[in-house]
């Protein structure tokens, strides 16, 4: 079915307006942004223009999850015509230091690899070059020499004690564990009519924005200082991060961001060690450094969402009131704690109990790390981990106890007259009516008719079900809650951190026109809008007297630590800042006027660009007039009073505090409430999943521009809907990275993505200027755990409300509906030789078939045991040399979709039966990866000829491995075709007859796979 959008606009005046209807603020308005969007003028970091003599950077990464680092031989690349330089860990050594970690661990993270590799894609080396063609092509040349290492690629295996160490002088994967009580869980748990568990792993995924990572880096040996553009969202909290890591103070690092980016939803943090790599390479190449990250870059080596396992247990009351929690929370962070981690364990922390009231608390958080990339911001960061276990929870409890699962919910939200509520960790849910917000979901969400729907489609034997989430969404975090993971000396030594500042700054010219600046990095919230709808209300101007500039410059900019676009800070810290701003500079304006217009400043009043006195609206002067008086007669002001020229507000809440002794932290400003449900149907024959209605109440605060609102609603949802039913970050069993790109890593289109019904209510906050909250997150929080209780509902008479692992995909719903199949049954072709199976880890291939050669089993003998027919018969053979008895060494390029490297491989012949059977045995590695295999051939005489006969197995990592099984399995059947065609063509069999290309070997051309 298609779903309908529904909202509701309240517009509050923030400012009289003579001669205009309505305030700009709470209207929907469109993006003034779009324009320049849309139109294809917007200027991206990779648009913008370099200083002549800029060098091109390419990156050298790991094909290995875990190996030391022997040795690294540039000498050949160097001598490529177009290098100027090749960086690498030593020079990392001699001119830079190591990141900070967030917990007490001696654990050291480089920006390149200096000692071992610890994840596939790790930067290794980077090639400096007149072009990035070049630069790409001299990273065949290094020669890396690795010993590889047992990867550590789970929770599970991260936390065995037998495990090999990341970061030898930790000693353990476990790299820090705390615990934490709050209230008395004992004695509830003890005093309670029973408990319930549940048991949950959420995955990694992603956020696939559309511009990946760009940086432009240039160092000015005479100051001893960086200057870097980039696309870094923030928090500006890692740019003493980054200075400390490139060995200077912050005055010499000047960090810029460009007019646009291409969307972050949190990724754009996870540039910064890029931004400290290209200084790098422009301090050592004594020249500018431009570096632009590919997509299969971004999958494999940028940054993700943390994995986290969770038990979660609930001491209840028959009527299914819970009393307690009690939490293990065990992260997966990847290779390194890169900053700001651990925020997505500890963002929540003072909102673990999400939207219910419960006075108990006991939580053991772990952090581990694996060999994978390193995680960092995420769209909802760590929301979406805690609430699929509490919501699972709750789910489980109304199983367990027969109840409905709404009314369950009910009997355990705040209610409205707790107001502001201090839960039990110490976080202050601010407004909002949680109660009074779910039954106006229930109304206008149409849940009864949804239940009829699901009544209806059972008794046909369809499997449908209905799922729910409650949650509270934190925004404008805490700058404090992150040093929770610190005990409360370590918290005394460091000193304390709290807080949430905010950062704009308004001007007026000497035409009357007003311009803003923010230190927030749009990424598609619309921020021009919404500052200039704030602003004009403040000065009672029209919309488009306003002008923002969203662009950010350290080196001349007002900002802070907390600057940046992240934890959903816009609407509630950003806008309200320039709210603040501009009220100041109307203020001062008033005061300067208040002499004219014979009337006190406080009754000076701002509207249809006009100033006047409240009493005598006619006893009034321009905007523009007033404006410029402290640019063209500063002289005239008032004795003692200074030109209303500009204001910079730095606002904070007062509310965050630093964490107390005890641990109790307020971990954000603001909380919104969403209540979602859904109605889901699952094929019974696929096990496909159709979203046949999905409701999402959202009480954020206060809606600033509706419009705006609901873009970030729908965009939340597209990428919740990823989450929960397609993405999926695919590693191999040693570490090997396998899904990176579309082809294998799943993101919805706007066919796969329905549209949701969007309902409000609006509860103002008292803590921000606006009363605004955050709203781009919530979905991320909500859908997928709303969608595994609709799941866990469809399957309830199948399956015992058993729900997998996310994603939900057909396969793994498929399996919980179905017997497991019958083993498939072997092949009568080539059975007397053993089953092909890929090498374990990395990408697996496996396949069998067979060709007809018009030939003898001797001539086919023959030609497969001459080295020189051999070489010509392997596709992208450049040369084959005996190394011993039926022992080869080559050289073979290979293509794969956008990859395409050069490798050195080893080839035998064994089990050797002439001339009917032998055994094919083959690895070889590159700067892009390794690969090896194993292939059976039988040779059957025929009345034509010989009958070929072939079963493999095989695997390939790295870069190779990255870009995904389809392509590699397309890849791997083009290439076996081209050696029996040539080996028909070698053995005087006809040449095949042409055939216009199908759709597919189009295509295949098109990736570069085929010719």
């Amino acid at each position: 079915m298609t779903a309908t959008l529904s909202a509701t606009k309240t517009a509050t005046p923030t400012a009289d307006r003579k001669g205009d209807a309505a305030p700009l603020v709470g209207r929907a308005m469109p993006r003034v942004e779009d324009a320049a969007l849309l139109t294809g003028v917007a200027r991206y970091a990779d648009d913008l223009p370099v200083r002549p003599g800029t060098l091109h950077a390419a990156v050298l990464r790991s094909p290995h999850a875990h190996a030391e680092l022997l040795g690294i031989d540039t000498a050949a690349a160097l001598a490529v015509p177009g290098v100027a330089a090749v960086v690498t860990g030593a020079d990392a050594r001699r001119l830079a230091s190591p990141f900070l970690v967030g917990v007490r661990a001696p654990m050291e993270h480089w920006c390149l690899a200096t000692d071992r590799v610890r994840h596939v894609g790790e930067p290794v080396a980077v090639v400096l070059a007149d072009s990035r063609y070049l630069a790409e092509d001299a990273l065949d040349r290094i020669a890396v020499r690795y010993r590889p290492l047992p990867p550590v690629t789970s929770i599970a295996q991260a936390l065995d004690d037998g495990s090999e160490p990341l970061h030898p002088a930790v000693g353990s994967n476990l790299v820090n564990s705390r615990s934490f009580r709050y209230g008395d869980p004992e004695a509830a748990f003890a005093r309670a009519a029973r408990s319930v568990a549940v048991e949950v792993e959420y995955p990694r995924n992603s956020c696939t924005p559309m511009e990946c990572f760009v940086v432009l880096a240039d160092y000015d040996a005479a100051e001893d200082a960086y200057e870097v553009l980039s696309n870094f969202s923030g928090p500006f909290a890692v740019h003493p991060v980054m200075a400390r890591a490139l060995n200077v103070p912050g005055s010499r690092l000047r960090l810029k961001t460009p007019p646009h980016s291409g969307g972050s939803f949190g990724n754009k943090q996870a540039v910064f060690p890029y931004v400290v790599l290209m200084g790098l390479c422009a301090r050592v190449a004594g020249r500018p450094v431009k570096w632009v990250e590919d997509r299969l870059e971004h999958l494999m080596a940028a940054t993700s969402a943390t994995a986290r396992r969770m038990r979660i247990e609930a001491a209840v009351e028959p009527d299914g009131r819970v009393l307690a929690l009690r939490m293990e929370q065990t992260e997966d962070c990847g290779a390194y704690l890169r900053a700001p981690e651990p925020a997505s364990l500890y963002r929540n922390h003072g909102n673990l109990t999400g939207a219910y009231d419960i006075p108990n608390l006991a939580v053991t958080n772990r952090i581990v790390v694996t060999n994978k990339t390193p995680t960092g911001l995420n769209r909802g960061f760590g929301g979406g981990q805690l609430y699929y276990g509490l919501e699972r929870l709750m789910n489980r409890v109304a199983a367990e106890l027969g109840l409905d699962p709404l009314d369950v919910i009910r009997r355990n939200l705040v209610a409205a007259d707790a107001m502001p509520y201090r839960t039990a960790s110490g976080g202050t849910l601010d407004s909002g009516d949680y109660c009074a917000t779910l039954e106006q979901a229930v109304r206008d969400g149409a849940l009864d008719a949804l239940k009829a729907r699901r009544a209806a489609l059972r008794a046909e034997g369809r499997l449908y079900g209905i799922g729910y989430a409650a949650v509270v969404e934190p925004s404008i975090s805490n700058m404090g809650y992150i040093t929770t993971v610190l005990t409360a000396e370590e918290r005394r030594k460091a000193g304390p951190k709290n807080g949430a500042q905010a950062t704009a700054s308004v001007a007026v010219d000497p035409t009357g026109g007003v311009s803003v600046a923010v230190a927030s990095a749009p990424q598609g919230q619309g921020h021009r809008t919404v500052l200039a709808q704030v602003v004009a209300d403040v000065f009672g101007l029209r919309f488009e007297d306003i002008r923002v500039n969203t662009d950010l410059d350290t080196g001349k900019d007002a900002w802070s630590i907390a600057s940046g676009n992240y934890s959903s800070r816009f609407a509630g810290a950003v806008a309200g800042a320039a709210q603040v701003a501009a009220t100041r500079l109307r203020g001062r304006m008033a005061e300067l006027v208040a002499g004219q217009l014979n009337c006190r400043a406080e009754d000076v009043r701002f509207a249809g660009g006009r100033v006047f006195s409240e009493a005598n609206p006619d006893n009034g002067l321009s905007f523009s007039r007033v404006a410029a008086a402290g640019h063209w007669s500063p002289g005239t002001l008032p004795d003692g009073e200074e030109a209303a020229l500009r204001e910079t507000a730095f606002w904070t809440p007062e509310p965050l505090k630093a964490p107390t002794d005890a641990d109790h932290i307020n971990s954000s400003a603001c909380y919104g409430f969403i209540f979602d449900f859904c109605g889901v149907e699952i094929d019974r024959t696929t096990g496909a999943l159709r979203i046949d209605r999905y409701v999402t109440m959202h009480d954020a605060g206060r809606l600033l521009n509706p419009l705006l609102v609901e873009g970030q609603i729908l965009g939340g949802f597209a990428h919740a809907v990823g989450t929960a039913l397609y993405e999926e970050y695919a590693y191999g069993d040693d570490g090997r990275f396998l899904s990176g790109t579309f082809a294998d890593y799943l993101v919805p289109t706007a066919c796969e993505v329905p549209v949701p019904v969007i309902l409000h209510r609006e509860s103002p906050s008292p803590v921000t200027p606006l009363g605004a909250k955050g709203v781009g997150e919530g979905n991320c929080m909500s859908t997928p755990v709303c969608l595994a209780n609709a799941v866990a509902d469809a399957l309830s008479g199948v399956a015992a409300g058993e729900v997998p692992s996310l994603p939900l995909t057909p396969a793994k719903l498929a399996a919980l509906i179905h017997p497991p199949e019958p083993p498939r049954p072997a092949s009568a072709a080539g059975s007397a030789a053993p089953p092909p199976a890929a090498v374990k880890g990395g990408r697996g291939l496996t396949g069998e078939g067979s060709r007809e050669v018009p030939a003898t089993p001797e001539q086919v003998w023959a030609i497969l045991l001459d080295p020189r027919e051999l070489a010509a018969l392997l596709p992208g053979c450049e040369a084959l040399d005996l190394a011993g008895p039926n022992a080869y060494r080559a050289e073979v390029v290979v293509g794969i979709g956008p990859v395409r490297g050069r490798y050195t491989a080893e080839v035998a012949l064994s089990d050797l039966d002439p001339p009917n059977a032998l055994t094919l045995t083959g690895s070889g590695s590159s700067a892009l990866g390794s690969g090896s295999g194993t292939g059976y051939v039988t040779l059957e005489r025929t009345a034509t000829g010989t009958r070929v006969t072939y079963r493999y197995g095989a695997s390939v990592g790295g870069k190779v491995a990255a870009v995904g099984g389809r392509m590699l399995d397309s890849a791997s059947r083009l290439l076996i075709g081209q050696f029996f065609e040539k080996l028909v063509a070698r053995a005087g069999g006809p040449a095949a007859p042409a055939k216009p290309p199908s759709l597919l070997a189009r295509l295949l051309r098109l990736l570069g796979i085929a010719r």
